[in-house]
C-alpha cells in the first residue's frame, strides 16, 4: 500500500498555502508510518505526476472556495474532488485537475482520493496564514489524521520532548518522509 498526502498551495499568499501549512504540521506532529509519503506539492502542477502515479490513496490538502464560510474546513472524497477543481480560483487548482485526469488516461489513478479543504479568509501577499485559517489549520491537521486512522494507520504522536524545532518546510516539489 503506498498513500501520498500532498499539501497544495502557494505560500506566499497566505492562506493560499495552508495546504502546505497543514502537511506539515501532520509530519511535524505524528510519526506516519512507513507507507504514508508527505509532500509539499507547492503550486508545481504536471511535476507531480510521478510523485502521484500508482498511489493507492492520495489525500490531497488545499485552500478550496465552496461558499462556506472562510476557515471552514471540508472533507470530499473520490468523483466529489475533481468536480470542485473545475471552478478555477488559484493556478495550482487546474494543474491538479490535469494531473488526476492524466493519471485516469495513464491508468495510474489513485484507487482513492480524499480531499481535506480549508476556505480561506485572505489571499493577499504575505507568508502568514490570518488569524482564522492558522486556527482552522488545527481541524484540517485532526481531520486529515483521522482520514489516515479510517485507513487502519496508527498515527503515533511525536514526544514533544524529541520533537525538533519547529517543523522545517518541505522544498515545493520535493517528497519528504517525516523522520
Amino acid at each position: 500500500m503506498r498513500i501520498v498526502v500532498l499539501g497544495l498551495g502557494n505560500i506566499l499568499l497566505r492562506d493560499e498555502g495552508v495546504g502546505v501549512r497543514v502537511v506539515e504540521a501532520l509530519a511535524a506532529r505524528y510519526v506516519l508510518p512507513a507507507v504514508v509519503e508527505v509532500v509539499d506539492g507547492g503550486t508545481v502542477g504536471m511535476d507531480l505526476l510521478d510523485t502521484l502515479a500508482g498511489c493507492d490513496h492520495l489525500l490531497v490538502c488545499d485552500a478550496v472556495q465552496t461558499g462556506a464560510p472562510p476557515a471552514s474546513v471540508v472533507k470530499l472524497a473520490d468523483a466529489e474532488v475533481p468536480a470542485l477543481f473545475q471552478t478555477r480560483f488559484s493556478p495550482h487548482q487546474l494543474g491538479l485537475a490535469e494531473v488526476l485526469a492524466t493519471l485516469i488516461l495513464m491508468e495510474e489513478a489513485p484507487a482513492a482520493l480524499t480531499l481535506i479543504g480549508v476556505v480561506p479568509a485572505d489571499l493577499e501577499l504575505g507568508v502568514e496564514l490570518s488569524p482564522e485559517v492558522a486556527v482552522a489549520l488545527e481541524r484540517a491537521v485532526e481531520c486529515l489524521a483521522d482520514a489516515l486512522r479510517g485507513l487502519d494507520l496508527v498515527l503515533e504522536p511525536r514526544s514533544p520532548a524529541f520533537s525538533p524545532s519547529p517543523p522545517t518546510p518541505l522544498p515545493q516539489g520535493e517528497r519528504g518522509v517525516p523522520v
